[in-house]
């Protein structure tokens, strides 16, 4: 389920504002990354068709698709945010008065701690496409539009690293280490790809327009 299509934006606004704990950052950074493939989307829908960059509408098409997809996905994430923080809270909440009954609240808290670790990292992996695709956007968009590449790659990388965070507050938590550790190995292989990528779409960004 796709929480925003019930929601407008002031009232997911009032959401996150709440006293609630969902949706809370988790869902921020699936939006922020959202849009930042939507802002893809918008460049590659005004670059296709255009005079004087006809040579570049099947690359254009293709990166339409594949932005298109990773704005369904991303957003999807919104939902899968707060079932994972909902599911970490309720095995917080188990009865723990006999041996048994502690065993298995463990158990569940430490299955919730591996769901609400491997959401926000799905995050980061989505958003961590949306950066790959601004720079193929910068490289062969239409110029008229191509500042919304740097909102959209500073959008996405801001999601990545919003998502990390996510990552890094329930991964310490976790007594799979194992586990966790890889999930740890790959949020910095993501963070130390993007980082230095998301600069360089900006700069390109700054360059076009002179």
């Amino acid at each position: 389920m796709n929480v925003i299509d019930d929601l407008t934006t002031s009232k997911f606004l009032d959401a996150l504002a709440s006293g609630n704990a969902t949706p809370g950052g988790g869902s921020a950074a699936a939006i922020m990354g959202a849009m930042g493939a939507a802002l893809v989307s918008m460049v590659a829908n005004l670059t296709i068709g255009k005079k004087g960059y006809e040579a570049v509408e099947t690359e254009m098409r293709q990166l339409l698709a594949e932005s298109e997809a990773l704005r369904v996905r991303l957003a999807d994430m919104v939902a899968e945010d707060v079932a994972a923080f909902d599911t970490l809270m309720a095995a917080y909440k188990l009865p723990k008065a006999s041996d048994d009954e502690k065993a298995a609240r463990s158990a569940a808290i430490q299955a919730g701690l591996k769901l609400a670790t491997e959401a926000p990292l799905a995050c980061a992996r989505a958003c961590a496409e949306a950066v790959r695709l601004t720079e193929r956007a910068v490289a062969h968009g239409n110029l008229n539009v191509i500042s919304d590449v740097g909102v959209g790659v500073v959008a996405a990388w801001a999601a990545l690293r919003s998502a990390a965070l996510n990552v890094h507050i329930n991964a310490p938590q976790i007594k799979d280490r194992a586990w966790a550790d890889r999930a740890l190995t790959e949020l910095q292989g993501l963070l130390a790809e993007c980082g230095p990528l998301s600069e360089r779409v900006h700069d390109t960004v700054k360059a076009k327009l002179g």
